[in-house]
């Protein structure tokens, strides 16, 4: 009795435009099952990776393809997005610390995704303005990825690779080889 009321109220809000959020939250027959959907792990939602990872992909197709304009715009699209999701983790993780330690354990984990796809979004990013012969611009990005990843990760030691390509950096950068337990 109590779904079938949750149901009607659900269906006069979206009749009566009031149930953007909620109506869309549901796939369908997600009522008779008990169970809504989680609106946010739809691949079009701007709030989580895998759009991100979708605007990378879009973007890696428009540079192929030579559309450097196109590609531009949506590598500034993943930056932006991962900005804002890196801003949101941490927020959440700040919140609950010293409350309940899994939520910014989560928080956390999600924030170093974010930070990686971002740094990810800033190489290609800085890519694009090198074709287009704007190293200046590339600078900043590569300079920011250095700084979030670290030159002992594989994105950071790139960025200063190309860092020192450009003429922005002088000394070279050799990471020590992987140790071997002898």
């Amino acid at each position: 009795m109590l779904r079938q009321s949750t149901q009607r109220a659900v269906a006069l809000a979206a009749l009566l435009g009031l149930a953007a959020g909620p109506a869309a939250v549901l796939a369908p027959g997600a009522w008779a099952q008990g169970e809504p959907t989680k609106a946010l792990e739809a691949s079009g939602s701007p709030f989580n990776l895998s759009a991100v990872n979708t605007l990378l992909s879009r973007g890696d197709a428009a540079a192929a393809s030579g559309n450097l304009s196109e590609a531009r715009r949506l590598y500034d699209q993943a930056r932006d997005a991962t900005r804002r999701l890196l801003g949101f983790y941490r927020d959440l993780s700040g919140s609950f610390r010293g409350l309940d330690a899994r939520i910014p354990r989560e928080m956390d984990g999600k924030g170093r995704e974010a930070l990686e796809t971002m740094a990810k979004a800033n190489l290609r990013l800085a890519a694009v303005f090198r074709r287009q012969n704007q190293p200046e611009v590339a600078v900043p990005l590569l300079v920011e990825v250095v700084k979030v990843m670290t030159p002992a990760n594989e994105d950071g030691r790139k960025a200063y690779q190309q860092l020192v390509e450009l003429g922005f950096a002088a000394t070279p950068y050799n990471a020590p080889g992987p140790s071997s337990g002898s």
